[in-house]
């Protein structure tokens, strides 16, 4: 337990074996010594019927010499026992705890905090080495092998160069017991010795981390225990290069020399994370092994130092797609001098390796549901299907939701409105700001306000303050602010032959203008017609799971991502901010190389569809500038809320610019 696996195995046979042939994980440093403590059970007693068996510490072996060695100098929770050392006497059912961490430490837990099984690439293996003898003239790294081969049946591994100079001083300052840092990812590929410590070394390390064209997230992993503990951001210094993406991409072919400026910025963002996370949990960078990195493809590739543009233009060629492996030195990464890293694969030009990773963890390819994957950013990307067939595509919704084309948005920061409800009767707003507790009506909000400021609306309050703007009435299905309203509130003004709608007076004074709707409408309309597309491939014409992914999909409110018609109809109570996706994506490739196989595996068998050359998206996207959709209908939104009167008329919104779309769908990619 908790797998649930059982099978039979002779009397006598060590736990630690039986938990092996079973395939289930137990870690173990020491080769069954019992010195590392790592592979603790603890014996269920009792009668099982649904196992047909009773249970019985009589029918595991005593407490051995090891067992009672380790008690006395560690510390052996009263009812557990080591698996190396404890043998099988008769019928057993065996917990393994998920607690068992020799040198405990303080845990963030600022990733999903979910459970992961572990597979991990490192192995750590402790061996004792026969001491030169004059009579057996062979070498201090040739013994030492073959104990790694008699232990633990790996033969023949790769040596790292950088091991060699080293290997007789770290064997005598161990007193000829070292332990092995094996890397193993792929089987059929011979095992690398990446790292040798004297004695017994009874933890490892690895990073996984997401590199977002705006922020940079970064998780510090025990590859032992699987624990998260630290975890880390930053904003990603690529922005002073360009905003979105394919500003950057322009930024490239305007400068030569601007492509390995900014590959060296995203490295030491990255180099000074590692500090961060290895300071709060505790470590020296030396101690990680292992690191895995996901992105889009042009953070990807920029990463890598490869030059992205090829990305910038159709057919949006990948330098390369597939899974990439290699020293973590190679690329400036500065962790232990035999580190790895690993870059899960790319979907296609502009769904990136980020993606897959959001793919890999919330599993659309394994279940019977058609889920929708949606990663709100600059470049949506967008992933649907099920275990029988998986479509992917990109939609270039731009930096709208982002606040970058908004005149009072700004980033998720201390000051930015990120709430807001409208009184349909008095339109008169309320709000909650980043930094602020209360609402904005509430008592204490106003003092709070002095210190923190308000001073912009970011990506969750803009989608929420066009839903409610919507479902006020004072905007229209087309997004036409209706100034006749100007007559019984002031929040309704005149901004030249348009009108606006007032947030917020004073320094600063916070309005939405017809521009700043159309913005939304566009944006919107671009992902929507993007997700349509994808359900034509899938001949489908509702989804029954949707999963809003990154920083941002983990602030939208569902309820509003429909009213909105940023997403399909769909029951709300399946609509789900599922977080940093890709992060856990990375931290599940990092804990279990049988995670890399599977995405692997996956991605060459989702279908990408090149938004820009279906003839459908200039359709979809018009139809979807309508809130929430011109033509498709949301029964199950309007179950839980009172959606506005629709218009008959099934033609292109007023004042739509029918080649918006086309300009958008066709060329723009950021």
């Amino acid at each position: 337990m908790p797998s649930g696996k059982r099978g039979r195995f002779a009397e006598g046979t060590p736990l630690l074996e039986a938990a092996r042939q079973l395939g289930v994980h137990v870690e173990s440093v020491c080769g069954g010594r019992g010195i590392c403590g790592r592979c603790q059970i603890e014996v269920q007693e009792g009668k099982f019927a649904k196992h047909g068996i009773t249970s019985s510490n009589d029918h595991i072996t005593p407490f051995g010499g090891n067992e009672i060695r380790y008690a006395e100098k560690r510390d052996l929770k009263p009812g557990r026992r080591l698996s190396c050392t404890a043998r099988v006497l008769g019928d057993l059912v065996i917990d393994i705890p998920q607690d068992t961490v020799v040198n405990a430490q303080v845990v963030r837990k600022d990733s999903d905090g979910r459970v992961i099984a572990r597979n991990p690439a490192i192995q750590m293996c402790y061996v004792e080495v026969e001491e030169p003898d004059m009579h057996k003239p062979l070498g201090d790294l040739d013994r030492m092998l073959i104990a790694l081969e008699t232990d633990w049946g790996i033969g023949r591994p790769v040596i790292d160069a950088h091991i060699l100079p080293g290997i007789q001083k770290v064997l005598r300052q161990g007193e000829w017991k070292v332990t092995l840092a094996i890397h193993h990812d792929a089987d059929g590929e011979r095992p690398h010795l990446i790292a040798v410590y004297p004695g017994l070394k009874n933890e490892a390390y690895g990073i996984a981390c997401d590199i977002g064209s705006t922020t940079i997230a970064m998780h510090l992993s025990s590859l032992l225990s699987g624990r998260t503990l630290a975890s880390a951001g930053t904003s990603n210094p690529q922005i002073r290069f360009g905003e979105d993406l394919m500003s950057r991409v322009s930024y490239v072919m305007m400068n030569p020399e601007g492509r390995e400026g900014m590959t060296i910025a995203v490295r030491e963002a990255i180099n000074g994370l590692i500090d961060k996370v290895c300071a709060e949990g505790g470590i020296v960078r030396t101690d990680i092994l292992d690191s895995v990195f996901v992105g889009n493809p042009i953070m990807h590739h920029l990463f890598l130092g490869i030059d992205p543009t090829e990305l910038g233009g159709a057919p949006f060629a990948l330098a390369v797609s597939g899974a990439v492996a290699l020293k973590s030195s190679e690329i400036g990464i500065h962790l232990n001098t035999g580190a790895r890293t690993y870059m899960l694969p790319c979907i296609a030009g502009h769904v990136g390796a980020d993606a897959a990773a959001a793919t890999l963890t919330e599993g659309p390819h394994r279940q019977d549901e058609m889920m929708l994957l949606v990663d709100v950013g600059t470049n949506a990307e967008i992933v649907l299907g099920n275990r029988t067939r998986t479509v992917a595509a990109s939609s270039p919704t731009g930096p709208a939701f982002e606040g970058a084309e908004i005149s009072c948005g700004q980033r998720a920061a201390p000051g930015a409105i990120e709430r807001i409800r409208i009184d349909p009767e008095t339109l008169e707003p309320r709000y909650r700001v980043i930094g602020i507790e209360q609402w904005s009506d509430e008592p204490g909000f106003e003092e709070m306000a002095k210190s923190v400021g308000v001073t912009g609306v970011c990506g969750s309050g803009i989608i929420e303050i066009i839903a409610e703007m919507y479902l006020a009435g004072i905007i229209s299905e087309d997004g036409v602010i209706n100034g006749a309203l100007a007559a019984r509130s002031r929040r309704v003004i005149a901004t030249g032959r348009t009108w606006s709608y007032l947030l917020k007076d004073g320094e600063p004074r916070l309005t939405i203008s017809q521009t700043d709707v159309r913005a939304i409408q566009l944006a919107k309309a671009a992902l929507y017609a993007g997700i349509k597309l994808l359900m034509d491939k899938q001949g489908i014409d509702h989804v029954d799971r949707i999963g809003l992914a990154g920083a941002f999909g983990s602030f939208i409110d569902p309820k509003y991502a429909l009213v909105l018609g940023l997403v399909p109809d769909c029951d709300l109570d399946k609509v789900k901010a599922v977080g940093n996706a890709a992060g856990t994506g990375a931290r599940m490739a990092l804990l279990n190389r049988d995670h890399r196989r599977e995405i692997e595996d996956t991605v060459t068998r989702i279908e990408k569809i090149e938004t820009a050359l279906e003839p459908k998206f200039q359709e979809h996207f018009v139809y979807a500038m309508a809130l929430p959709n011109k033509v498709d209908a949301f029964p199950k939104l309007a179950e839980v809320v009172k959606l506005p009167e629709r218009s008959v008329d099934t033609d292109a919104a007023d004042g739509i610019d029918p080649g918006a779309g086309r300009r958008r769908g066709g060329r723009r990619r950021g």
